[in-house]
């Protein structure tokens, strides 16, 4: 029988780590970015807010997924998110493949959206 020995992890190592993977869910969402088609996103821990360039292209990567502003008429915004196509009135929300969607406004120029994870993530 042979005893392996696993190293002591310190708790400034696991401090270090923890922060490295904080900042990889950051960045993976965006993080602050500006897409080529003008749309910007700026996340955090809980989720990501996307406004959308009327005039852009219109589609952003964002938590492992795809979000898209198909459209807007009247006061609904259709979004797309992970593949599922949604039409969500400005200031409502509603799920879509095990994401909260949120429009919060609509302008002549822009769409703003929060994509979170699960229900009333942000």
């Amino acid at each position: 029988m042979t005893i392996t020995r696993v190293p002591r992890v310190s708790p400034i190592t696991r401090l270090l780590a923890g922060t490295a993977v904080g900042f990889g869910v950051l960045t993976g969402c965006g993080g602050g970015a500006e897409t080529p088609g003008g749309s910007r996103t700026n996340c955090d821990l809980t989720g990501c807010t996307i406004t959308f360039s009327r005039d852009g292209t219109p589609e952003v990567s964002v938590l492992g997924i795809k979000a898209k502003l198909v459209g807007v008429d009247g006061g609904q915004a259709t979004i797309e998110v992970a593949g599922q196509t949604v039409a969500i009135p400005v200031g409502g929300e509603t799920q879509a493949e095990g994401f909260t969607v949120n429009v919060q406004r609509a302008t002549d120029t822009e769409v703003v959206v929060r994509v979170s994870h699960g229900l009333g993530g942000g």
